[in-house]
């Protein structure tokens, strides 16, 4: 009789205690067994879709922000050199315009890409080219400090949650 341990192949593995523990063991014979559907990553079955829309829609805002203070500094200087505080308060409104495009980026890939857009669904192709398209304009909020590039995030935004919910978006604080 062969022992357990050889029947599986060990898909990774965790350190625990200064132990190697086996946390996703996988049959090594994909015939013998049927593939479990992943739902999500846990899974937890807790979703909050509206949440995250309006999240990224706050993370938008917050790059905004940071693109026109990092173009208000860049205003200001008039062919003067820049004060130390100055480069700090412009360096730290760059970080936040990266954190808040990458955590963006973060809640339609971890979110909606792994856990919530479904290939069996009929509209799986427009769902994932426009989370495609937020994932892009967050990129290139990144890349630039022009206003428009969180223009286009909100807009791409805007348009997954069409493509998404099959409704127009009603967020608070819309006209």
């Amino acid at each position: 009789m062969k022992s357990t341990f050889a029947m599986f192949a060990v898909a990774s593995a965790v350190l625990v205690a200064g132990f190697v523990v086996a946390s996703e063991p996988v049959v090594s014979n994909p015939k013998a067994a049927k593939a479990p559907v992943p739902h999500c990553e846990v899974p937890c079955g807790i979703y909050a879709d509206q949440m995250r829309f309006e999240q990224m829609l706050e993370d938008t805002k917050t790059i905004a922000k940071a693109i026109k203070s990092i173009n208000e500094f860049a205003d200001g200087l008039n062919g003067d050199s820049p004060t130390g505080k100055g480069i700090n308060q412009a360096m730290r409104w760059v970080t936040t315009k990266e954190t808040h495009a990458t955590n963006t980026q973060h809640i339609i890939s971890q979110y909606f890409l792994t856990q919530r857009i479904k290939s069996d669904n009929k509209e799986y192709v427009g769902q994932l080219a426009t989370a495609h398209k937020v994932l892009v304009a967050a990129m290139k909020c990144k890349q630039d400090s022009n206003p428009a590039t969180a223009e286009a995030l909100k807009k791409s935004i805007y348009d997954l949650y069409r493509a998404y919910e099959g409704k127009e978006p009603q967020f608070e604080g819309d006209k």
